[in-house]
């Protein structure tokens, strides 16, 4: 799809810029796990509407959905930011860190929703465009709920959403840069629970007993051969790891039940589907020669997200006119990470890219770690980029 380049400069004058930290430690000093984002949604919503922006509040209990429409243009743009928070107890000693014990926000919701409120004010007031902007601000990213809570209630059959665009900040990408890809983008995400259920009894007289210690061993150690030995790793890449083995059992009695429970990423329903019919097999194949009895639950808490061609191709055009060509990754590596934002693409064609949140010591600290922070310096950049994409898709 060629687009327009359109001609329209964007200008940010600083007390725009402080406006937009201002928010974002508001926010971090805040944060609410998911489905309790009251506060959050309460502040969002109150700054659209200041804004002059119609606002429809709990769509996906507290998910947020700001409508702004300009001009004739029947075509339309969606914009997502995420909004909850971690279960981390914050270790930085800034002025803005969290004020409630147990919980930050260690992914940078909080400065996706500073850039988004930052784009709906410019778009609001100072860009003309035709057509309709829908930002979306969605809860319960982390828990893999929220986007289909607020399609549930209606986000796309009630509301004339074309297409849908999503970022996340990525540490360890420089700042000022941009990565993004056609295809399958971030893994999906399976749990499983594999549980044995044996004869225990004495550790000295493991004859008398159904050995469920041994064979739990024994299937951890098949699982890894899924990957390794039945997958091409290089068409096909996936991930099992087994990360909780809990018994009844101690020092010298062999257990009578054993639960082990894991996680599974790959980039595609074929793939997918190989992992749970494989490990299907193999549980019951050693259950079976072992003489124990077992249950095996497969669930798939989020799908890959997969970037539409067309989208992708637009964000691509739109982030080298932000960015610069040479700052725009446009064929980046997949990521094993998960992304909620995988279910509005299963609905709508869209695309989720990722903005560099910094290298260095500070806003290069991973994700999900008590000392992360968001990084101020990219709120504009940020805004920059929804508010061109929104110029060019409505132009």
């Amino acid at each position: 799809m060629t687009i327009k380049h359109v001609a329209s400069s964007l200008e940010f004058d600083s007390g725009f810029q402080s406006r937009l930290v201002e928010w974002r430690h508001l926010l971090h000093r805040s944060p609410e796990f998911g489905f309790d984002e009251v506060f959050t949604s309460n502040f969002i919503a109150d700054k659209l509407e200041s804004f002059g922006v119609k606002v429809v509040r709990g769509i996906g209990k507290t998910g947020v959905l700001g409508i702004l429409q300009k001009g004739g243009g029947l075509n339309s743009i969606g914009l997502r930011a995420d909004m909850d928070a971690l279960k981390i107890q914050e270790q930085n000693e800034f002025a803005y860190r969290s004020q409630y014990d147990g919980m930050m926000h260690a992914c940078g919701h909080d400065g996706h929703s500073a850039m988004l409120l930052g784009a709906a004010e410019y778009l609001a007031d100072r860009v003309a465009f035709s057509g309709t902007v829908y930002f979306i601000f969605q809860p319960a990213e982390e828990h893999g709920k929220g986007a289909r809570a607020m399609i549930k209630d209606g986000l796309f059959n009630d509301y004339n959403i074309d297409a849908v665009y999503g970022l996340h900040n990525l540490p360890g990408l420089p700042a000022g840069t941009f990565a993004i890809r056609p295809g399958s983008i971030m893994a999906s995400e399976s749990s499983f629970h594999i549980q044995l259920i044996g004869k225990g009894g004495h550790a000295a007289m493991p004859y008398m007993t159904v050995d469920i210690m041994l064979l739990a061993s024994q299937i951890v150690v098949a699982l890894q051969s899924i990957v390794s030995r039945n997958l091409n790793v290089l068409s096909k890449p996936a991930v099992v790891s087994v990360t909780e083995f809990l018994t009844d059992g101690t020092v010298n009695v062999l257990p009578s039940k054993i639960s082990l429970k894991g996680d599974c990423r790959c980039f595609s329903d074929e793939t997918l589907q190989h992992l749970k019919d494989s490990m299907a097999r193999v549980v019951a194949g050693l259950c079976a020669s072992a003489g124990a009895e077992y249950t095996f639950d497969f669930e798939t808490v989020f799908p890959a997200t997969v970037n539409h061609p067309e989208q992708t191709s637009v964000a691509i055009q739109v982030a080298e006119q932000v960015f610069g060509a040479g700052k725009v990754n446009g064929n980046c590596d997949r990521f094993t990470i998960s992304e909620d934002f995988a279910n509005m693409l299963e609905v709508r064609p869209g695309c989720y890219g990722l903005i560099g949140n910094g290298g260095e010591e500070g806003s290069g600290c991973a994700l999900h770690n008590p000392q992360y922070d968001f990084n101020d310096e990219i709120l504009v950049e940020g805004v920059k980029y929804w508010v061109k994409l929104a110029e060019t898709v409505l132009a």
